[in-house]
């Protein structure tokens, strides 16, 4: 009943904010719709509603290849500064240089690298030991190359946090320990499988919550790097590895401390993090998520990640904030220019789970074929998204199994009444005037399955919309345009309709669009107001347009 009372309230006042004016002589002229787009990129990108990130690397960091990516599909570039955040500057520039050229709001996502554990060195005479089923193992603080029988663990503050029946997973889950028992400086294990192990592999703790930082003194250097505003180049998310608690993200954004507008996403990666207290109270301070399915399929049995992976997603939903899924989604594209089968089903099943954004690693930053592996992925989301089942999820409003609550807000029951009242009336596009972003986040979760053009006045807002699905953001202040106050937005109105005829999300010139706005501009978690429009413009209707004589 609320959502009803908002549709008629919010059409009702912006039918009231513009009274005819009186006009010497009128006549009607059949409506046209020029459409613009120097660039040729706008059929192919605005025909999709997930977003897609992918990872810059050798194969992938020239000026050249950014483009083709960006062309390709890519909306995110995420930078993995796990080898330091100074190399990654020059690629940054080129991503600002395509933005700038094919004026489309481009985010950039700055991977920190987190407390990624490690063993110690084994020597050149024994750089490998095999370990047998049943053996014990000792990993201990000395100093001394690995041998038969032990090896170091120059971690003291996880040697103190394990305790005797939890498991180690070491070198992605190839060999598994038990801790049998624990001493000063040391633990002894019983060895679970027969595997090898040899120097500077990585280990896993399933089992085991290490009360340390989540950012290492490396990530404290990159972060300042970034804060120091990147040598002029800004990063619009920053995300942060292996997070276990809501104190690790409070202290990434207590160490920002407002010095920049990027914004903060977590990285799920350890069981810890996904219990379903945990998982709300860290997404409460965050404002995305990355299902990172690598380290957290090996911290868990495998097939938990896919229920894992759903849960995420519902619990982002429900909170209003981006949900990235990455990892592995089409690995077999590193060396062949096709995916598997099981690739594209899950690349789908992401999709149908209601998903942000789909990420891709290895594939563009390594890999044989980062071109084709981003123009693969955009092939998958638009093929899913064009079929009966997905379409007929979204009517239901029921993507991922998964229905928002209904008007928590007044900007949710605004929203909600705009995404009902777009698809009772076949609307083309949802227009949503946004100054910080959150409507438009809102309405995205939603899942309209239909583009959101979402007008900002700040550049920064606009790039961290780019991660969220369905949102194609554009960048206008109100203060710009020359209106008076009274005229001011339908003002608005006609430059978002603009916007939207150049990027082809309206074709026809009977076309609707449902604009939602708050009135007056400019305050923040104001959203009062509704109108729906034609593609031709203001004074149009039914094909046919009054124009003064």
């Amino acid at each position: 009943m609320r959502t009803q009372l908002y549709v008629v309230a919010a059409v009702a006042s912006t039918h009231a904010l513009r009274a005819p004016q009186a006009r010497r002589r009128t006549a009607l002229r059949a409506a046209t719709l020029p459409l613009e787009d120097p660039n040729g990129i706008a059929d192919a990108r605005y025909r999709k509603g997930v977003k897609q990130v992918s990872t810059l690397g050798p194969a992938s960091a020239t000026r050249d290849m950014i483009e083709k990516l960006f062309v390709a599909g890519t909306d995110v570039f995420r930078l993995n500064l796990s080898h330091g955040a100074a190399d990654k500057l020059e690629a940054a520039r080129h991503i600002r240089e395509v933005e700038a050229k094919f004026g489309h709001p481009v985010g950039i996502l700055a991977d920190l690298q987190g407390p990624k554990h490690r063993v110690g060195m084994f020597s050149d005479e024994l750089p490998k030991v095999f370990l047998e089923k049943g053996q014990s193992y000792r990993f201990d603080l000395e100093d001394a190359p690995g041998t038969q029988s032990r090896v170091q663990l120059p971690h003291p503050e996880v040697l103190a946090a394990l305790k005797k029946g939890d498991a180690i997973l070491l070198d992605d889950g190839k060999l598994r320990v038990e801790v049998t028992s624990t001493g000063n400086g040391f633990v002894d294990t019983v060895v679970t499988n027969d595997a090898a192990l040899s120097s500077r592999k990585g280990f896993n703790l399933p089992d085991t919550v290490v009360p340390t930082s989540a950012m290492t003194p490396k990530d404290i250097e990159d972060l300042e790097f970034l804060m120091e505003g990147f040598e002029g180049v800004t990063v619009d998310w920053i995300a942060l590895s292996f997070v276990q608690r809501p104190e690790d993200m409070l202290e990434l954004k207590k160490r920002i401390n407002g010095r920049s507008s990027a914004k903060v996403l977590a990285k799920l990666e350890k069981p810890q993090a996904v219990e379903p207290e945990m998982l709300r109270a860290i997404t409460d301070v965050c404002d995305g998520i990355m299902v990172a399915r690598g380290d957290l399929g090996v911290e868990m049995p495998p097939e938990d990640v896919p229920i894992v992976q759903k849960e995420i997603i519902e619990e982002c939903r429900r909170q209003g904030k981006p949900v990235i899924v990455a990892t592995q989604m089409l690995e077999s594209m590193i060396d062949s220019p096709a995916p598997t089968r099981a690739e594209c089903s899950d690349v789908a099943t992401a999709i149908f789970d209601g998903c942000d954004a789909i990420m891709l690693s290895g594939e563009s930053a390594a890999g044989k074929y980062p071109e084709e592996s981003v123009r693969m992925q955009q092939r998958l989301v638009r093929r899913v998204e064009a079929s009966t089942r997905h379409q007929e999820l979204v009517r239901m409003g029921n993507i991922g199994g998964y229905e928002p609550p209904h008007g928590e807000t007044d900007t949710d029951a605004v929203v909600e009444a705009a995404a009902n009242l777009a698809r009772s009336l076949d609307a083309k596009c949802l227009l949503v005037f946004t100054r910080t972003g959150s409507s438009a986040r809102r309405l995205a979760r939603l899942k309209p399955g239909l583009p959101i053009l979402a007008v900002t006045p700040s550049v920064d807002v606009a790039r961290s919309l780019a991660l969220s699905a369905y949102v194609y953001p554009a960048v206008l202040d109100p203060a710009a345009v020359d209106a008076e106050r009274a005229n001011l937005f339908f003002k608005m109105l006609e430059a978002g309709l603009d916007v939207a005829r150049r990027k082809h999300l309206v074709r026809d010139p009977t076309d609707r669009i449902v604009c939602t706005a708050g009135l007056p501009f400019n305050v923040e978690g104001c959203a009062n107001a509704i109108r729906v429009v034609e593609a031709a413009g203001l004074d149009c209707w039914g094909g046919q347009c009054i124009w003064e004589g």
